[in-house]
């Protein structure tokens, strides 16, 4: 079977668009001209930093980072961010604490620092997560592992409000936030629950105070996709295996003034956990994300993938948000129009762009005919559409490189199926 012949809507590692890809396979054996293929060069080489500045370099010119964000390139995925913001955003606000209590105290031994700071610690440190799927949820209980439960607040769980299951997001004026939040975890898309937030939550908008939260947000399955508002965002990260790459290579947006640390002797005082040097912000922005092997194939890709979405649309991360909306409206009016036949999982206020979850409920015998719509799917060359092993049913992920061509494939499929 032809590469042209399929159309696959997998939710990850995704579609990568044909052109990047035979790009990349040239460079694999033979980057430009050096007789080395790129996987094969020093990250240490000169050839190597280009890459990686100049992808950093398109990033924030596609998505308009602004000039008091650093881009960092980490390894380990988001989950892999999951222990990387605990540790960092920890470290950070106790050190800011940290210096404050010295400066109020003025002379004064470690001893005494560690002790005020204990209380600080014991009355304030609050990180707050708000459950909208299976990720978010997951770095709450990866929060709680490293912290302990004491300094974790789920300050939302959408499956409160849905009958035990995700697919909403509770009202914000539900949210039990914290008094004040050391820092607030989003998932911007759920990938395996098909849920996303239709815009940024008004509640976490920043007003300017000094006592404001640090707002995390995870894009992994959606960058590229719609426009973020970054100065809302103390952090942003991403995998980049959905909408920029292959996996192996996750990016990390972080506002500059989040770039400090706390001694790790005070922090072991204090009980508090240390980040692993590989994973600390500090060290990876000092060394320009090269403080170890960075994988610079993967950070070519993700280049060419930029390079590409930068000539493609003029109008940069604006225009890539206008075809994404397009093909996801194709697609859940051709589900919609059919409601003896599929049934879209998520609340229509929050609906996934990317991750268009719905069950096939025809006949009444669920299992049968989701079993019989995958195999109708894969003959007309539409793959990758079984959903998630931990919630079963359909999955089309609509991410970037699916053309409109491709949903407009899959709308044939979904109409064919009703009405056979």
């Amino acid at each position: 079977m032809k590469r042209e012949d399929i159309t696959y809507m997998g939710a990850g590692p995704a579609a990568l668009p044909t052109d990047v890809l035979a790009q990349a396979a040239e460079a694999l054996q033979n980057y430009e001209q050096t007789g080395l293929g790129i996987a094969e060069h020093s990250h240490r080489s000169e050839i190597a930093a280009n890459i990686l500045n100049t992808m950093k370099a398109n990033l924030t010119s596609f998505l308009d980072v602004p000039s008091n964000y650093e881009i960092l390139m980490m390894q380990g995925g988001g989950s892999g961010q999951f222990d990387a913001t605990v540790y960092n955003i920890v470290s950070a606000w106790v050190e800011k604490q940290r210096q404050k209590i010295v400066n109020e105290l003025g002379e004064a031994s470690e001893d005494d620092v560690v002790r005020e700071l204990r209380k600080k610690v014991e009355s304030e440190l609050r990180l707050d997560y708000l459950v909208t799927g299976s990720w978010s949820s997951k770095a709450s209980q990866e929060a709680i592992r490293l912290l302990g439960p004491e300094y974790v607040n789920i300050a939302s769980d959408s499956r409160k409000v849905n009958d035990g299951k995700f697919g909403k997001i509770a009202d914000e004026s539900t949210w039990k936030l914290s008094p004040k939040p050391t820092m607030v975890y989003m998932c911007d898309n759920e990938t395996v629950d098909g849920v996303e937030y239709p815009n940024f939550p008004k509640v976490l908008e920043p007003t300017g105070s000094e006592e404001e939260p640090f707002v995390v947000g995870d894009f992994s399955s959606n960058i590229l996709s719609r426009r973020i508002p970054i100065k809302n965002y103390s952090i942003v990260f991403f995998g980049a295996q959905k909408n920029l790459g292959c996996a192996g290579v996750t990016g990390v947006i972080i506002r500059k003034d989040l770039l400090v640390s706390c001694p790790p002797t005070i922090l072991r005082k204090l009980g508090l956990p240390i980040a692993p040097t590989i994973l600390d912000y500090c060290v990876t922005a000092k060394n320009n994300s090269l403080y170890n092997t960075l994988p610079i194939f993967d950070v070519y890709l993700a280049g060419q993938v930029l390079k590409k979405l930068l000539a493609t649309f003029p109008d940069k991360v604006d225009g890539q948000q206008a075809e994404a909306q397009k093909k996801a409206d194709m697609i859940y009016e051709a589900a919609d129009a059919y409601p003896e036949v599929y049934k879209v999982v998520p609340d229509k206020s929050v609906r996934s762009r990317m991750n268009v979850c719905f069950r096939v409920i025809k006949g009444g015998n669920v299992d049968e005919a989701e079993k019989a719509f995958l195999k109708g799917a894969v003959e007309r060359g539409i793959t990758g559409l079984k959903g998630h092993r931990s919630v079963g049913g359909i999955r089309a992920s609509n991410y970037n490189a699916i053309p409109v061509s491709g949903a407009e494939k899959l709308v044939a499929y979904l109409k064919e199926y009703a009405q056979a």
